[in-house]
């Protein structure tokens, strides 16, 4: 077993004003030569948008992207035509392939939104682009794993579809209660809340393990957790 520690206090930080953001890899300004990506997960952002503030318009080419809602809500508008409000619960995927455009923006005029930022390289470019949203039940993920996204090729049933042979799955973990997951590529552990214990180590909130050549893991809670497993091709 190979094994990477991403302490949460280690992760790049950007304070916009409008925008905090912390990065588990290098982005923007950002430039760690030693955390430029896990495998095929190229970005990690744990984004903070204050009330009545957002991202611009602005464009993505060939990458799989995947937004995770932690508090608040999103307002999502692109050059497709989608105009939707993203909700704790839901997750959005967007392929952008040949090129899309779009638009986040937190309307609330009083409570912050806190999301997370993925982006998968494709193992296909210039793809048509795509565009999609769900919410996942959260009985789904009590004590078990719920896989939210998978391959377009090898699609878990009730997942949202990328252009990779990746899996993303979130559990909600009660204290004391401990689940297996076995590893269909690389697997990136990060805890959204709470403290697991994981291959030998101690992961307290925002933390991160990424985990090569082993076959499974044995995640213990240590108190009630949330977490998400970015399983992805290394190369």
């Amino acid at each position: 077993m190979n094994k990477v520690i991403h302490k949460a206090n280690s992760r790049g930080f950007a304070n916009h004003g409008w925008l905090k953001s912390y990065h588990t890899f290098s982005f923007a300004s950002y430039n760690n030569p030693e955390r430029m990506n896990f495998g095929m997960l190229r970005v990690l952002n744990d984004d903070v948008v204050q009330p009545k503030m957002g991202f611009g318009t602005h464009p993505h080419r060939n990458m799989e992207i995947i937004s995770i809602p932690i508090s608040g809500a999103l307002s999502h508008k692109d050059s497709m035509e989608n105009k939707r409000s993203i909700e704790v619960g839901e997750v959005q995927v967007m392929s952008a392939g040949t090129g899309i455009t779009h638009s986040e923006f937190n309307d609330s005029s009083t409570k912050e939104t806190n999301f997370l930022q993925l982006w998968i390289i494709p193992e296909k470019l210039e793809v048509e682009p795509y565009y999609n949203q769900k919410k996942f039940d959260a009985e789904g993920r009590k004590n078990k794993f719920q896989t939210l996204v998978s391959p377009r090729t090898n699609q878990v049933e009730g997942s949202l579809p990328i252009h990779q042979q990746g899996y993303i799955a979130m559990a909600d973990l009660d204290e004391n209660k401990s689940l297996s997951y076995t590893l269909n590529n690389g697997a990136y552990l990060f805890v959204i809340e709470g403290e697991v214990e994981v291959a030998d180590e101690i992961l307290e909130k925002r933390d991160a393990l990424g985990l090569t050549d082993v076959n499974s893991v044995t995640i213990k809670a240590n108190k009630n957790s949330k977490f998400i497993v970015i399983d992805v091709p290394m190369s």
